[in-house]
């Protein structure tokens, strides 16, 4: 038995160790230098700070490996070596502990984005992560860890990467604020994929004080299965005397921290700004506490996106798969995938979402298309653009395993047949990648009409699935609608398998409905009939047209009359206006992002949506009626970036939607650009110098703050990370800037923007300071004198253009 597993079967709660970068700075790190360079140089130091958790009664020590990968570590470094030794620093302390203690492999976020949002592939953040596992793996940790990661597709991308290198236990983690991550996933949406990947522990860490983090557990909890571990900040810090101070002291610390084996947690430990102390505190308090652990009786498949979760279970609510992104039938469709175009597919796309489907079906399978390029690009697309689950349809495995890799979420599969190696094959690419997958009763060239027949291929999947160690959560069942045209019985035969497939494996169902009506008049009105009678069956979700005739309003009522919308009011809300013999989708899925207040016109609008194509087009026609480029500017652009702002602030939008939009109004602005210098009104424009402070590696913040002022009329200078002071106001200087903008992520550098801030003063700049920051506060930007502070990229612009027009007034 492994030492995870002795502890996630105790019966107690079980105390992990607390913060390293503030110990590694009470110990002597110097501004600007890897932690786990310093602690190879140093393992005496690193020993000491795991003694002292140990010494506190910690359970398991973190490795000093949080940023060592090959995008943080120098790039001479020898990557597996360091962690390995890392590893071997914490094992060797805890071997010695005279009780069992687990080395834990901290696995921290690169810093990078994958593709659509950033300019990685997904291979390589997996590559870069198998190097780190790997030195971990020999070094001797007893569990990987994700920790403190604030995009879903670098945690998929550590499982990934952990389950190519090892076997060993697997914890994955998020932060988030305010209820979200940085790119828009919710708590129940990043516990879903993780579950679905096969993680054995997840966690929270990071985010807040534990009073936030007990509200992240509630929410994760309808679907929770696993143990939780919930690491918190001892509350939010502050700037005494020059340096950083997280003011919650152990003893208030530990009194929170004992709520929270109630709100589900099994392990708890500290992240920024504990100490020994601290953890020693929560021994004490949580001493003879009995965790109350997940008792979620979800059961059934989740496909998710970056910021969206579709249950489908097998006692509902009925989900609807949009079947129209597939070339079957489809000249327009099949001649632009030919040409690798996905002009029609993206119509398809935003179609069905407005009728109501929840879920996207994409198959690429036309004739001379090379489908393991052409899959994984369509997805790129759709996930740049929506944010509704996808289901990858296709017989080429390759291609399949090339949509899952660009994929940031779960995926679901159409689909696992009978045919020969299918399961072998797929089976273990959809483990690997926490992609649910629909079994297909085939097998052998004769189609199975008898329910029997269907059930005996169903079963016989399902027995190799797990000797493959493929879990029930992975696996719903394609109940198979054949057409009763030529097989009267087919669809009596369908519904038995639905109820069999429902009651007795209680697994959920789907089906190509449009199947049952093949060769017959009035198809919509066979179709709808049926979809009535399956649900009733038990049938849990449809492949489907959702805006055929009569379909979304069959789901709808069939909700009522089976008791799934509770006091119909799903019902009311979406169909108080309906006339007979009118097709309507849902009122819900109708709706847009509120627009009220927001401009509406054509160009604003491609902006607002992220349009990049349709923006160029509409700015070239703009300029061809003779409207003058500054006015394409100021009068369009910029109040649809301002539009797209307000969805952010109302939390309508997420950094997706907002890079989306940016980068089109960013198209947009590329094409007046070379004609604004002959418009006479045009104006110069104010200089923003932005900078990563000294010691700090960290820019994803201030990447986007720059991206986002640029949109906005500024001229902005990015000088890059860990930028010494006297550099930054140099720069200033020479390029006479109106605003010099400083970000840092972490409390061991934020007290270097004071430097800036005093070097402004004692050379008489008139350029006025602004701070962001992960760890920066509005306090302790007044505290050191800054003109102003912004929480993210949408606050930086409104505090830039308030700092502007203060400092023209002066």
């Amino acid at each position: 038995m492994s030492l995870f597993t002795t502890f996630r079967d105790s019966q107690g709660v079980v105390v992990l160790d607390g913060a390293m970068g503030t110990m590694f700075q009470a110990r002597g790190l110097p501004s600007g230098v890897s932690p786990e360079l310093f602690g190879q140089e140093r393992p005496d130091i690193t020993a000491s700070i795991h003694q002292a958790y140990v010494d506190a009664g910690a359970c398991g020590l973190t490795t000093n490996t949080f940023g060592g990968t090959r995008f943080k570590l120098p790039a001479d470094a020898d990557v597996v070596a360091v962690n390995r030794g890392q590893v071997r620093v914490a094992r060797e302390v805890a071997d010695k502990a005279g009780r069992p203690v687990m080395v834990m492999g901290s696995v921290g976020p690169t810093g990078k984005f994958v593709k659509p949002l950033g300019p990685l592939d997904f291979s390589d953040l997996v590559a870069a992560y198998e190097e780190q596992v790997r030195g971990l793996a020999e070094g001797g940790a007893d569990i990987i860890v994700a920790e403190t990661h604030f995009d879903l597709a670098e945690v998929r991308a550590v499982s990934v990467a952990t389950r190519n290198v090892c076997d060993l236990p697997l914890c994955l983690s998020m932060t988030f604020e305010q209820g979200v991550s940085l790119t828009g996933t919710s708590p129940l949406t990043f516990i879903d994929t993780a579950q679905n990947l096969g993680a054995d522990l997840v966690m929270v860490n990071c985010s807040a004080g534990p009073a936030q983090l007990a509200e992240l557990a509630e929410a994760m909890a309808p679907r929770l299965s696993i143990p939780l571990v919930l690491r918190p900040n001892a509350g939010l810090p502050v700037l005494e005397d020059g340096e950083t101070v997280f003011k919650m002291g152990p003893a208030e610390y530990a009194e929170q921290m004992a709520k929270l084996p109630k709100a589900g947690a099994k392990f708890l430990g500290g992240c920024c700004g504990t100490s020994p102390d601290h953890i020693a505190a929560v021994v004490k308090a949580v001493e003879n506490m009995t965790p109350t652990l997940p008792e979620s009786d979800w059961s059934g498949v989740v496909l998710t996106s970056r910021a969206a979760s579709v249950p489908i279970s097998a006692g509902g609510p009925f989900a609807l798969i949009g079947e129209r992104i597939n070339p079957t039938g489809k000249k327009v469709l099949t001649e632009e995938l030919q040409r690798g175009e996905f002009s029609q597919a993206m119509i398809y796309a935003k179609e069905q979402l407005e009728a109501g489907a929840p879920v996207l079906d994409v198959n690429v399978g036309a004739p001379m298309v090379d489908e393991s390029t052409l899959l994984p690009d369509l997805v790129l697309r759709l996930v740049e653009r929506h944010t509704a689950p996808l289901c990858l349809d296709s017989s080429s495995p390759e291609a399949l395993e090339a949509g899952l890799a660009v994929y940031p979420g779960s995926a679901l599969i159409n689909s696992i047949s009978g045919e020969e190696g299918r399961m072998e094959t797929l089976g273990p690419l959809c483990k690997r990648y926490g992609a649910p997958f629909i079994l297909l009763p085939l097998q052998g060239k004769k189609l199975p009409v008898a329910a029997a027949d269907r059930i005996a291929i169903v079963e016989k999947l399902l027995a190799q699935a797990e000797e493959l160690g493929i879990p029930r959560r992975l696996i719903m069942v394609d109940a198979l609608a054949l057409a009763v045209s030529s097989k009267p019985e087919a669809a009596r035969e369908c519904l038995d398998t639905i109820r069999y497939i429902t009651q007795t494996l209680g697994l959920p169902t789907t089906l190509g409905l449009s199947n049952t009506s093949f060769g017959l008049p009035a198809r919509e009105l066979v179709n709808t009939t049926f979809l009535a009678m399956a649900m009733s069956a038990g049938l849990s979700s449809a492949i489907a047209h959702p805006g055929a005739p009569g379909f979304s309003e069959t789901i709808a009522s069939g909700e009522v009359l089976l008791g799934r919308d509770r006091k119909a009011a799903n019902f009311i809300a979406n169909y108080s206006d309906w006339k007979p013999g009118a097709a309507q989708a849902p009122a819900a899925a109708r709706k847009k992002p509120a627009m009220e207040g927001l401009p509406d016109g054509e160009l604003e609008m491609a902006v607002i949506q992220g349009e990049k194509e349709a923006v160029v087009k509409l700015v070239k026609q703009a300029l061809e009626n003779g409207e003058r480029p500054f006015e394409i500017v100021n009068g369009k652009l910029i109040p649809a970036i301002t539009a797209v702002g307000d969805l952010y602030e109302r939390k309508e939008y997420f950094l997706p939607q907002l890079l989306l939009a940016a980068e089109a109004m960013q198209a947009g602005f590329g094409v007046v650009k070379p004609l604004l210098e002959e418009d006479a009104e045009a104006e110069v424009k104010p200089v923003f110098v932005m900078a990563t402070v000294e010691g700090d590696i960290h820019d994803i913040g201030k990447n986007i703050v720059c991206l986002m002022l640029s949109n906005h009329g500024f001229d902005v200078i990015d000088l890059g990370k860990d930028v010494p002071a006297a550099t930054i106001v140099e720069e200033a200087r020479k390029r006479n800037a109106s605003i010099i903008g400083l970000s840092a992520l972490m409390t061991t550098t934020m007290v270097r923007m004071q430097d800036t801030v005093d070097l402004v003063k004692e050379q008489g700049l008139s350029a006025k300071v602004m701070l962001g920051g992960a760890v920066v506060t509005r306090e302790f930007a007044d505290s050191i004198g800054a003109d102003g502070y912004a929480d993210d990229a949408v606050g930086a612009v409104r505090e830039a253009q308030k700092l502007l027009g203060a400092r023209r007034k002066a």
